[in-house]
């Protein structure tokens, strides 16, 4: 029997087929013009709802799952660094495809596509609203109606974010296998696993400190969606294999609880990492930005619904925290170099 157990590994969540998601914590984009990938600074830390049955809230415990804190109007971005063999990822926000734009489904579908491919997509920093950029992956309150959830499909009930991973079918996988058994017998065994702060970037501590025990009992807690933020320059790749090559059935699946500091604090006992890191600050020190390109990669087309989300800006207010452009020499290219490649010949 397949085991579909869902495990925490740090702060790591490792689904079944080997995928590995951390939740990494960033700067937020300016909600105007198109931007280079931020860093990343350090991982959100990352909780099993069940281990506060005293404090959750009921609906928590139902959903089950897992929890992190996350700060108002504060970015994210997911990393898939770490996936060990080729799996296709459903991420949900609110139970809307962060990749098509419809609603949740238990099945994979191509038509759109619903999923992105493991490890060929090495991170998602928002939703895919345009040609070869996402617009970034912003907490928000439920209620207001600025998250994608409310955007989409005209209310906010479930937030979080969702994750449902799908294995290659038992005949392609043992053909991969095979490949990349041969593969390593030709040339030594190279790792390359992103560095934990993710972009290249040295993680920044997480700070954790003793706090007050949890209240006794449950109270219901400030829910968190996501909206989106700025426009950054990233690919959502096109699926390559035949929808076929996929296994018919989810591997493991979970949800994921957003929560504000103040809860996480009542809730844990734990303190809440420090406040986002100020980006005028971070790019005034010279600090690096990122650009990611595969040339061998095709860019997934974005759908109408949504490419029509707007900014959650649009419900809170304009964006006031200070943005410095990065310099050309602080914007540093990640995999392959634009362009087409040169061919050799016989000289």
């Amino acid at each position: 029997m397949t085991d579909s157990t869902v495990r925490i590994d740090g702060n790591t969540l490792r689904l079944p087929g080997g995928v590995a998601v951390r939740f990494v914590r960033t700067l937020r984009l300016p909600e105007t013009g198109t931007h280079p990938l931020p860093p990343g600074l350090g991982d959100f830390p990352v909780r099993r709802v069940a281990d506060f049955p005293d404090t959750v809230p009921e609906a928590w415990r139902a959903r089950g799952g897992v929890m992190l804190p996350v700060y108002l109007r504060e970015a994210m971005w997911l990393s898939f660094a770490g996936t060990r063999e080729p799996a296709a990822l459903q991420v949900g926000v609110g139970k809307v495809c962060a990749v098509s734009g419809k609603p949740w489904s238990d099945r994979l579908s191509r038509s759109p596509q619903n999923y992105v491919v493991l490890p060929r997509q090495p991170w998602l920093d928002g939703i895919n609203s345009g040609r070869g950029t996402v617009r970034q992956f912003v907490a928000v309150p439920l209620g207001l109606g600025a998250t994608v959830e409310g955007q989409v499909t005209g209310e906010e009930v479930w937030g979080g974010v969702q994750l449902q991973s799908f294995p290659l079918g038992e005949r392609e996988l043992a053909k991969w296998r095979e490949a990349e058994r041969r593969r390593s017998q030709q040339s030594r065994a190279r790792t390359t696993a992103l560095p934990t702060g993710g972009y290249g970037m040295p993680a920044m501590p997480m700070m954790s400190a003793p706090g007050a025990p949890p209240a006794p009992s449950p109270r219901a807690a400030t829910a968190m969606g996501l909206g989106v933020g700025g426009s950054m320059r990233q690919e959502v790749y096109e699926d390559d294999r035949p929808l076929k090559s996929w296994a018919e059935e989810p591997a493991g699946r979970v949800f994921v609880h957003l929560v504000t500091p103040p809860e996480w604090r009542r809730i844990t006992g734990e303190a809440p990492p420090p406040s986002p890191v100020d980006r005028a600050a971070y790019t005034r020190a010279g600090l690096p930005w990122f650009d990611y390109y595969d040339q061998d990669a095709e860019d997934l087309a974005p759908t109408d619904t949504l490419g029509a989300v707007q900014p959650v800006g649009d419900w809170l207010g304009d964006d006031h925290e200070p943005w410095q452009e990065p310099t050309a020499d602080q914007v540093q290219p990640l995999k392959d170099a634009k362009g087409k490649p040169v061919e050799d010949g016989d000289w």
